[in-house]
């Protein structure tokens, strides 16, 4: 199956790299069949229709008067998981979360701008990428977190893979680190039942690897949350999905901000040297690129970054929480205000 998706993966970004199109690894009828199904289960569960709150701003707040802590810069991209659609508190949302944990890390404060637009596809990062950039020195590292609406709205997935490619593209020409939260499992979405699970399971992986090619030939790092999620989702739907059945709750955006999370910190160069290094004994090493996708795209929390082409380095980094207190994001009226 991992070779299987290999090849798939491989020809979909060959597609995306020359621009064609394609439906995917099940068709357009497979496809369809899946988007009247999630249309469904979103009318049955109700679904968000509430903005996520506004995350932006600085955080760290232990290192916002150091002179010599010049603060990071964190962008965020993507649809509405990486808005943080489903709960109620900015801080509770993955850019928050993430830019508490970097500054905690880095021992510097954090700026996050979050662009990210709730029922975006693929081709909405062309704008949100001009609109980064548009705005003040360009960050130090971006996430994106896209995928599950291409799925659901039949964008062709060479389409798809060749939009994040050319949003990847020009952020690391501007100077950004790049990592990539590749397609989330849609086959845990409670009212989606079988075979139709099936489909929209198999369907996400597909795209996630074909991404994670794309994503990593253009300078990028990829960390897969589909799997990662999945069987947590199952095993604790009331816990992780939030009050619409459909978004991630605060427990949910938390457990995918700390399989992130490492892979930011690697991005920007702030773990050891050793940390770098394959473990053989964790299953990480050297593989071709789209065998590292495939393999990637079944086991959550797996990072896929570029090394001499055609081979690229899979990782499985260490989770843990960090021990950071949550906080709100502080508006320049604030810190103004502040002593």
């Amino acid at each position: 199956m991992t070779m299987s998706r290999a090849r798939v993966a491989r020809r979909i970004a060959t597609a995306a790299a020359v621009g064609g199109g394609g439906a995917g690894l099940l068709g357009v009828a497979a496809v369809g069949l899946l988007l009247t199904e999630v249309r469904l289960a979103r009318r049955t569960v109700g679904g968000s229709t509430e903005l996520p709150p506004p995350a932006d701003g600085r955080y760290g707040a232990t290192f916002w008067y150091r002179t010599d802590r010049t603060p990071l810069r964190l962008g965020f991209l993507g649809d509405s998981t990486a808005a943080g659609q489903g709960v109620t508190r900015a801080r509770q949302t993955p850019g928050a979360l993430l830019a508490s944990g970097l500054a905690a890390i880095a021992e510097r404060p954090v700026d996050l701008r979050n662009v990210a637009l709730p029922g975006a596809q693929s081709d909405d990062l062309e704008r949100q990428v001009t609109l980064l950039l548009a705005d003040g020195p360009a960050p130090d590292v971006c996430v994106i977190m896209i995928g599950a609406n291409d799925v659901t709205h039949r964008m062709p997935f060479a389409t798809s893979v060749r939009m994040l490619s050319e949003a990847v593209a020009r952020l690391r020409e501007a100077g950004c680190e790049v990592v990539v939260g590749t397609c989330p499992d849609l086959g845990t979405i409670e009212p989606v039942y079988q075979p139709l699970r099936w489909v929209a399971r198999r369907l996400s992986r597909q795209l996630a690897a074909a991404q994670t090619i794309g994503v990593v030939e253009n300078g990028g790092r990829t960390v897969s949350l589909g799997d990662l999620l999945g069987p947590e989702f199952e095993a604790n739907p009331r816990e992780l999905f939030s009050s619409d059945n459909y978004h991630p709750s605060a427990e949910g955006y938390a457990t995918a901000a700390m399989a992130v999370l490492p892979t930011l910190c690697a991005a920007l160069g702030l773990w050891p040297e050793e940390e770098e290094r394959p473990e053989p004994a964790r299953r990480e090493g050297f593989l071709p690129v789209e065998e590292a996708a495939a393999q990637a795209a079944s086991e959550g929390g797996t990072e896929v970054a570029g090394s001499r082409a055609p081979w690229a380095l899979l990782k499985h980094r260490r989770r843990q929480r960090i021990a950071v207190q949550a906080e709100e994001p502080a508006t320049e009226t604030e810190e103004e205000r502040a002593p």
